[in-house]
């Protein structure tokens, strides 16, 4: 899958690609990102990409040009289907197509309608990360992690030009009711949580089948050595079933505790997992004994 990046502030991915586990699938480019500085889009002397908005207020704005001509040299990039590489350099290299041939993509579609729908599967997805986005969540990580891939539009300052909203974007990702200096954070966000998916990442295939929201619940605590730690409040022991080796109550004990975290911090999970039909009997008996018996919550 291949992720395009249109961003102001390429080398706040370079270390990100390049560390932790996740690498793997940027090396082996089971996850191939290409970093498009926006900057290079544009044409005058000072490389200006955001101004005044208008009707006044505070802030800047980015401006819509630069990204059209960023986009329209993504998406002839991508139907070329030449590898361009990781990095600020080489993304500036593919950014340099005949100015005509990105002057007539911008004039070519210039008077299209705004694009309400989702773009066709002949268009790459375009995600735009932005407050008034759907929460980004596992199971949309888990379809990402299978698909072909999308085009990430990273915004700065007061916003992007709604005109290219409208016109590009097939859907706006938050990763939370809290504001970002921009969207380099959220889309890191993003293609760690679709690299660690993706086969031979992480160093057990089924680490991250126990993953919080996996299942649609949060994950169970998880304990390793010593097996008492000496504290200055006392000795705080490894629970003992950990330490039975009886596989199927420890299944068990690591259910319930990620039945009961669950209710406790985010019950509106439960109620999505119900109703998805995730919880068994055994489940739903446990429940309903930690909500009979509230200092257990």
């Amino acid at each position: 899958m291949r992720f395009d990046v249109l961003t102001l502030f390429p080398e706040l991915f370079e270390p990100f690609l390049r560390v932790g586990v996740t690498r793997r699938a940027y090396e082996s480019r089971q996850v191939d990102v290409r970093l498009w500085p926006l900057r290079d889009f544009a044409e005058d002397n000072y490389r200006r990409v955001d101004d005044r908005p208008y009707g006044g207020g505070p802030g800047m704005v980015m401006l819509a040009e630069p990204l059209e001509r960023a986009l329209a040299a993504v998406r002839a990039d991508r139907r070329g289907g030449e590898g361009t590489g990781v990095g600020p350099a080489s993304a500036a290299a593919v950014s340099d197509p005949a100015e005509t041939s990105i002057n007539a993509a911008i004039d070519a579609s210039s008077g299209a309608a705004p694009v309400a729908a989702p773009a066709s599967s002949a268009e790459p997805v375009v995600i735009h990360f932005s407050p008034t986005g759907r929460h980004l969540d596992q199971a949309l990580v888990r379809e990402l992690a299978t698909g072909p891939g999308a085009i990430l539009l990273c915004g700065r300052y007061e916003g992007i030009d709604q005109r290219v909203l409208d016109r590009h974007v097939t859907v706006e990702l938050s990763l939370g009711d809290f504001v970002l200096s921009g969207g380099e954070l959220p889309a890191l966000a993003m293609l760690d949580a679709v690299a660690r998916l993706q086969d031979g990442v992480l160093n057990d295939a089924a680490s991250h089948q126990q993953d919080s929201f996996s299942d649609g619940l949060l994950d169970c605590p998880h304990f390793s050595r010593p097996e008492v730690l000496q504290t200055a409040e006392g000795e705080m022991p490894v629970p003992p079933v950990l330490m039975s080796g009886h596989h199927g109550q420890i299944a068990r004990w690591r259910r319930e505790q990620s039945l009961a975290i669950t209710l406790r911090r985010r019950p509106e999970l439960i109620e999505i997992a119900r109703r998805d039909g995730k919880l068994s009997r055994q489940d739903e008996q446990f429940l309903s004994s930690l909500t009979a018996d509230k200092r257990r919550l």
